[in-house]
């Protein structure tokens, strides 16, 4: 069965402004990541590096996230008909998907404590195979949240389930049991991956500072961990974006309201999804040769 998407009312003449406003920095931030891929792919050296595989794992899982949000505001203001359980389906991707990047973090953060205080067994614990196992395991632990709740659904709602009004986590999944399990596990997860980079980071920052020559890499490596602490706050913005949505109790008709949630979806979901990429690629040497030369062709080319 099909239903037109409810989304809250806008004005006819907002619409196309607001999804323009929507789309460009999207359209910035899959460009900067599709960038950042072609050079993965494109260097051999890199697709046999465990922490650029990493890497470019999170790129793809941010670059999913952000398109699926995307489309799914787009389809809600425009009310773009959607199928009940195409639906289902969507929803339970984008949740899984924002569980994953914040445990590829954790594990891109013990792959640099490895490098540093192991670094004679780095090429053996970090190597291609086990790094594939990880990303494996890094989306069989983000799914379990998105897994217990569509058991439970059908098991207690599925036989008077009607579609909703538009297309939203917070519409399919009705009963308060839902919520709790999605922030039970949203902390278990945040707090267990701070735990993780907080500790890389402090054992990284010892090693260095006892060793008695100058270490680059190490003091490099203690940086980039820092660096994943940074990104993992502005994950945990994207994620209270649900969180203030779900407690919210702001009437959904009125024009404060549209605004309000507008302010949120730019600020929480789109804003830091564009600049995490941006804050770990470009400082790094090889990214940021490429960023040179692929900006000012683009520069040429629209010139």
């Amino acid at each position: 069965m099909n239903n037109v998407t409810d989304a809250p009312h806008l004005n006819q003449s907002q619409i196309p402004v607001k999804v323009l406003l929507c789309v460009l920095p999207c359209l910035l931030c899959f460009y900067v990541n599709g960038v950042m891929l072609f050079v993965l792919v494109k260097k051999p050296a890199l697709r046999e590096s465990s922490r650029y595989i990493l890497f470019g794992h999170l790129l793809l899982t941010d670059s999913l996230q952000l398109l699926v949000t995307m489309l799914m505001y787009i389809f809600g203001i425009t009310h773009v008909k959607m199928i009940s359980y195409v639906c289902i389906v969507i929803t339970m991707f984008a949740a899984t998907i924002v569980q994953i990047s914040p445990l590829n973090l954790a594990v891109m953060s013990m792959e640099r404590y490895v490098a540093v205080c192991y670094p004679l067994r780095h090429a053996d614990i970090a190597n291609i195979r086990r790094t594939k196992v990880a990303i494996a395991i890094i989306w069989i632990v983000g799914s379990i949240d998105s897994v217990i709740q569509l058991l439970l659904f059908f098991i207690l709602e599925n036989s008077r389930f009607t579609v909703p009004n538009y297309c939203s986590r917070n519409k399919v999944f009705r009963l308060q049991i839902y919520l709790t399990l999605n922030t039970a596990f949203t902390i278990l997860y945040f707090v267990s991956v701070t735990v993780i980079i907080i500790y890389t980071y402090i054992a990284i920052m010892i090693t260095v500072k006892s060793a008695s020559s100058n270490d680059c890499n190490g003091t490099k490596a203690h940086r980039t961990v820092l660096l994943h602490l940074l990104q993992l706050c502005l994950y945990l913005m994207s994620t209270l974006f649900n969180m203030i949505l779900s407690y919210s109790t702001w009437t959904k008709t009125t024009a404060m309201a549209n605004n309000f949630h507008y302010a949120l979806f730019i600020i929480l979901i789109v804003f830091p999804k564009c600049l995490s990429p941006l804050i770990y690629g470009v400082r790094d040497q090889t990214f940021k040769h490429f960023f040179k030369r692929y900006f000012t062709l683009a520069i040429r080319v629209t010139a």
